[in-house]
């Protein structure tokens, strides 16, 4: 995916779009050339766009962007090398999940409170920052906040510990609070912008479903809630590809009966939409005061295993480190 050639173009060079084209585009976040080539023709119709119009303006996008629609393996495993992968903070979890987390795809955490879910994606915002030669992407982070749950304090104690100018990190973190389910999908939607103007490598989502888990109660809503989400997790998973950045996100649980209903077990809320668009699935669960057990549940190329770490000042780290 060779973006990188229309990075300095923005929407109005593109043959046909005239200055009410762009004000529409605009209102359905679409800012960028990439974001339209990787647009559906239904997306555009919103904005009052004809259908033929809208075909013809994603092609002439992607184009661009996409020199070709069917390329050979060798093609393909060539694109796949500009794949980078970001260190996690710790040894033995780089080494449990293939080398870090991936650009170009989606890492799930999930896990019981307090299980270091949090404190896995704050320190993923500093190791973000860092150089390439030191497993970072040299970028910048966009931190969507549904929790409440980004601490500034914490966040200058990670970049300190590991190295950086605390304030010279907060800089490079963009957050936005999602007040619902709606605010928290718009913010997603307009990403594209704020990813070209501030170079974002990472995106954070924490926590992915707080909002759709207290907004839609009861069967009823569940097929709307699913298709929501399904939108939501998708238009992540394009923004990744699309400029070639690492998404996390992390999960709640809920307690599920077992068949004695002696005891309970937990397991993620958002079901197959989330689990199959998700690269990685990690379940996470507090062993004592600092230590926590890392579980990779779901990969298509990698090996079911687990991994221990720590929290520590520097984020997460290895446990000799604690």
């Amino acid at each position: 995916m060779e973006c990188a050639k229309v990075n300095h173009l923005g929407l109005e060079c593109l043959e046909g779009i005239t200055p009410s084209l762009l004000n529409a585009l605009s209102e359905i976040g679409i800012n960028t050339i990439e974001a339209l080539a990787f647009s559906t023709v239904k997306e555009l119709e919103t904005a009052g766009i004809s259908d033929d119009k809208a075909k013809l303006l994603i092609q002439r996008a992607r184009q661009l962007v996409i020199p070709k629609t069917f390329i050979t393996a060798k093609e393909l495993m060539e694109l796949r090398r500009n794949i980078k992968f970001l260190t996690t903070g710790a040894k033995a979890l780089d080494k449990l999940i293939g080398g870090g987390y991936e650009t170009q795809s989606i890492t799930e955490f999930f896990g019981q409170y307090g299980s270091g879910k949090s404190q896995s994606v704050l320190t993923a915002c500093i190791t973000a920052q860092m150089p390439l030669e030191e497993g970072g992407l040299d970028g910048g982070v966009l931190f969507i906040d549904t929790e409440e749950t980004f601490s500034p304090k914490r966040v200058m104690q990670i970049a300190e510990a590991r190295g950086l100018d605390p304030i010279k990190a907060l800089d490079r973190i963009v957050v936005a609070e999602a007040y619902n389910v709606e605010h928290q999908m718009f913010l997603v939607d307009r990403a594209d912008k704020i990813i070209k103007e501030n170079d974002i490598k990472l995106i954070v989502v924490d926590s992915l479903t707080a909002h759709f888990r207290s907004e839609f109660l009861g069967r009823e809503t569940l097929a709307e809630r699913q298709q929501k989400l399904n939108m939501h997790m998708h238009k992540l998973l394009k923004l990744a590809r699309i400029f070639n950045l690492a998404v996390i996100v992390t999960n709640q649980v809920y307690s599920k009966p077992d068949q004695s209903y002696a005891s309970y077990e937990w397991d993620a809320v958002g079901g197959n939409v989330v689990g199959h668009t998700s690269t990685l699935r990690l379940r996470i669960r507090k062993a004592s005061a600092n230590k926590r057990i890392v579980t990779l549940v779901d990969s298509s190329w990698l090996p079911f295993g687990e991994c221990a770490i720590c929290i520590t000042e520097k984020g997460i780290a290895d446990v000799e480190e604690s």
